[in-house]
């Protein structure tokens, strides 16, 4: 029987690819090993347990301060002896970290086919996001199978001279994993957030990690937090810091032992998600929460100048601010006070899937390995 092998190693690419293992499992006639790096460790076992996925094989690649190049390093060596000792008919790999690409590469130079879910996602600048522009150019060029969630994803791999035949648009399985989610009475594992909660009052939820803003600007980022929380009194800052020290060193000084700020450690999958929809904003520089608000009708304020994200902007829930102090304090007080300006950003504007894009997925893959058949596209 044919073995298919997800690998992935951080809490998005597990979100997005736990409704993928769950599909393949359902499915007949092939085999599904799951194979996991630990590139983000305690946040990706969390997620696993949420979603009820036991891990066939773990690299554990984490260390301390890790760097790109050692997550790279780690990850191929590691799937190398994997693919010498259990070679699969078929990798998947989902959108665009080092994990992401070192698979694909690892996989390619196994001859062993690559899908590519999430793919198709482009800023337009090989720096920004760093590394995941790069990251998803690079593994666009060896996958055998690309899986857009949206018809802009498809054109942007179109565009770059991918067959036609080898892309399906399928929807994102982000909103197939927050479907699922949403509908679950997950309770806060941390009392303040649970008193919160049934408090009634307004939330402005913040994520910030992105390297690209690691530094100055991260360090701007906590002093507008910081305005903010003196200015609006009645709104309560909720900050699930990132693992990374880097990130905590520059965000956290402006902000700690403010009343009316929350710091947190990061929240699991189905706490988070409970998190986004009791939060009247969101303020983030992540990826996928630039998909997962919006389908709950928030407001998203990015600290960015780009993003390989564009349907929400387009559709006006998501809105680029990038890093400078000013702004964000000038847009936050905005979104608070103005209310048709909030009105209007706070429809359920879904562009990126209706909950079937593992569906989709698993029956592309079939295909590819001469199983079945496609089923009908997501058309956004």
């Amino acid at each position: 029987m044919p073995v298919v092998m997800p690998i992935f190693g951080t809490r998005p690419e597990a979100i997005k690819m736990a409704p993928v293992v769950e599909a393949l499992r359902r499915a007949g006639g092939v085999e599904c090993f799951v194979a996991v790096t630990g590139q983000h460790r305690e946040m990706l076992d969390q997620v696993n347990e949420l979603f009820g996925i036991k891990p066939d094989h773990d690299l554990d690649i984490l260390q301390p301060r890790q760097s790109l190049t050692g997550i790279m390093t780690r990850t191929m060596e590691g799937l190398d002896r994997l693919f010498t000792e259990n070679r699969p008919d078929a990798v998947i790999v989902q959108g665009d970290t080092t994990t992401t690409m070192a698979g694909a590469l690892t996989a390619f130079q196994h001859g062993i086919p690559v899908v590519h879910v999430e793919a198709g996602l482009r800023s337009g600048n090989l720096f920004s996001p760093f590394p995941e522009e790069a990251n998803r150019k690079i593994t666009s060029q060896v996958a055998s199978l690309h899986l857009a969630p949206t018809p802009t994803s498809r054109d942007n791999l179109l565009a770059e001279g991918i067959d036609r035949d080898d892309v399906v648009v399928t929807g994102n399985t982000v909103i197939d994993a927050l479907l699922t989610t949403a509908g679950k009475e997950i309770p806060f594992s941390d009392p303040v957030l649970e008193e919160l909660a049934s408090s009634g009052r307004r939330v402005l939820l913040v994520t910030t990690h992105r390297r690209e803003n690691q530094g100055e600007a991260m360090e701007g980022v906590g002093r507008a937090l910081a305005r903010v929380a003196a200015a609006e009194p009645d709104v309560t800052i909720v900050l699930p810091a990132h693992k990374n020290p880097v990130v905590r060193e520059a965000v956290l000084p402006a902000i700690e032992g403010l009343p009316n700020v929350i710091v947190t450690e990061p929240l699991a999958y189905g706490e988070f998600t409970r998190m986004i929809a009791m939060s009247h904003v969101v303020l983030t520089d992540s990826g996928g929460v630039q998909e997962e608000a919006p389908s709950l009708g928030k407001p998203v304020l990015v600290m960015r100048e780009n993003t390989e994200r564009p349907e929400a902007v387009t559709a006006g829930t998501v809105l680029l601010i990038g890093t400078d102090e000013n702004r964000i304090v000038a847009e936050v007080h905005r979104l608070l006070h103005d209310e048709k300006h909030f009105d209007a950003m706070a429809h359920a504007v879904n562009p990126y899937g209706d909950g079937r894009a593992a569906e989709r997925t698993v029956a592309a893959v079939l295909q590819l390995l001469g199983l079945g058949k496609r089923i009908d596209e997501f058309t956004g």
